[in-house]
């Protein structure tokens, strides 16, 4: 079985103090490499509202060397490529989506840092629900698909529309990833899937919040899911399947709030290799189910690197 890399999206989130990050302690490692010691990857999202800048993308890639010499990091392209930028007023398409030649040398120096460092393993151009399937915005889809030819793609769309095998068959032809996706099933939203269309395979588990998905009282709201462990070994099977038929798998949790998906991430990291996984001390504090799979560890955390943006 190819790598399977399990890891979390993002990592700045304040709900996460005293949950994943201990209290702040003289000379301990910043965020990326305090994760690092648990996790071979890491999603930045940052980059889906704001480019990044070189020098940073570098840093981050020295600091989780330090602690990992096998890390890598996927990072999601900015919402300029992918979103209507009133996307919360408009459907988002072809004709609404609006980035400019200058997004695209901002995206890519950040791109190239990460390359050059060896730490990127994927760009994810994800898309929203409305965004379906149709003449236009699959010409928009091939562009992108142009522009970004150079680094190894995978795209995540939501609508049920693309679920065809016309998109796998094209997907495969041009070698970009189609993410399969773990989403409350609301109208006509992607179903579970384990399709492999170029060589690195992609899952992001978003939770289940059927109540919050649309409409949530406060952004952290649609996150707030822990899964079960049965709902995780539903997707372990999936998971495998991918390995078998790609070289890398990305496995994300983006159930973020309140370290969820650090939690999940960890079980289903003991599930798929079947051995005790390292944890900090704090996260199994805190959900005690992780105690029966996990070896705990005492790093701490100093929380003025943790404020700074990622």
């Amino acid at each position: 079985m190819a790598d399977i890399r399990i890891g979390i999206a993002g990592w700045a989130y304040k709900d996460w103090k005293g949950i994943v990050y201990p209290e702040a302690r003289k000379n301990a490692p910043p965020p990326v490499e305090y994760l690092a010691q648990f996790f071979d990857l890491i999603e930045i999202n940052t980059s889906f509202y704001g480019h990044i800048k070189p020098s940073q993308a570098k840093l981050w890639s020295q600091q989780a060397a330090s602690a990992n010499p096998q890390f890598l990091f996927t990072l999601k392209a900015n919402r300029a490529f992918t979103h209507s930028p009133i996307a919360t007023v408009e459907s988002t398409s072809a004709s609404t989506i609006r980035f400019q030649m200058d997004d695209v040398r901002l995206a890519r120096e950040a791109y190239d840092a990460l390359a050059s460092e060896g730490r990127l393993g994927a760009l994810l151009l994800q898309f929203p629900i409305s965004f379906r399937n149709t003449p236009e915005n699959r010409d928009h889809l091939d562009r992108l698909i142009r522009l970004f030819a150079e680094y190894p793609l995978a795209i995540e769309v939501r609508h049920s529309s693309w679920s065809d095998a016309a998109t796998l068959k094209y997907l495969t032809q041009v070698g970009v990833a189609l993410c399969n996706i773990d989403q409350p099933l609301l109208g006509r939203a992607v179903r579970p899937a384990d399709h492999v269309t170029s060589r690195i395979g992609y899952i992001r588990l978003h939770g289940r919040r059927y109540d919050q998905w649309f409409d949530p009282e406060k952004p952290s709201d649609r996150y707030d899911y822990l899964y079960s462990t049965q709902e995780l070994a539903s997707w372990k099977g999936r998971i495998e399947n991918v390995a078998r038929k790609a070289e890398t798998t990305f496995v994300v949790a983006n159930n973020h709030f309140q370290g969820k998906a650090p939690a999940n991430a960890l079980e289903l990291k003991h599930m798929i290799t079947g051995q005790k996984v390292k944890a900090p001390r704090i996260l199994v504090d805190h959900y005690p189910r992780l105690q029966d799979i996990t070896e705990v560890t005492e790093s701490p955390i100093p929380l003025t690197l943790f404020d700074r943006a990622h």
